[in-house]
């Protein structure tokens, strides 16, 4: 298994290389074969001395997933809407969906890969068309019950000084205010 967040607040969890080399640790970690395949790229490039493209990455991932007599392997991408679709050709995020867009074209029998995100429409566009399931909590009842239960724990949490002395009425307020604004999240 390999799981990776994307994270807005850090920039070294935004971008496909990210990804790619996260997912490569993670796996040959788990893996005397795929740890071979990830030492003869570390190799390649003198000993670490110069980065691999991000061609070469995926390609080395490519090899590990390819791999015979294996068992399966999930591959879980986090808050993908937090890589950035910004500036580039492609941007990052368009660089994730791509790799995602090749990973599924493999068409590996032992390979699940679940990926999770708000809904945006540039990856709602590329998601669909690859996936065999679509699960949306988005605008799910449970999940704006989660949302007001965990916002109504931290606003009568004792530990919120700050709060501990507001009246019920502006606590109320917030709870339905930031519950209403999370969007989700």
């Amino acid at each position: 298994m390999g799981c990776f967040y994307f994270d807005f607040q850090d920039a070294s969890k935004q971008h496909g290389h990210d990804l790619l080399t996260s997912l490569l640790f993670q796996l040959s970690a788990r893996s005397n074969p795929r740890c071979d395949i990830l030492s003869r790229l570390h190799a390649a490039h003198d000993g670490g001395a110069r980065q691999p493209a991000g061609r070469e990455l995926t390609k080395c991932l490519k090899k590990m997933l390819t791999l015979p007599d294996q068992r399966p392997i999930y591959l879980i991408t986090d808050a993908l809407d937090e890589s950035p679709d910004i500036f580039g050709i492609p941007s990052p995020r368009e660089e994730v969906l791509q790799l995602i867009t090749e990973l599924v074209e493999l068409r590996l029998p032992d390979l699940h890969i679940c990926v999770t995100s708000r809904p945006q429409a540039d990856i709602q566009v590329v998601l669909r068309r690859l996936t065999s399931l679509h699960v949306c909590l988005h605008d799910q009842s449970g999940q704006r019950n989660d949302i007001v239960d965990y916002v109504t724990s931290v606003v009568y949490s004792v530990s919120e000084r700050i709060m501990s002395g507001w009246e019920k009425e502006e606590k109320d307020l917030v709870i339905e205010t930031l519950s209403r604004r999370a969007d989700g999240m």
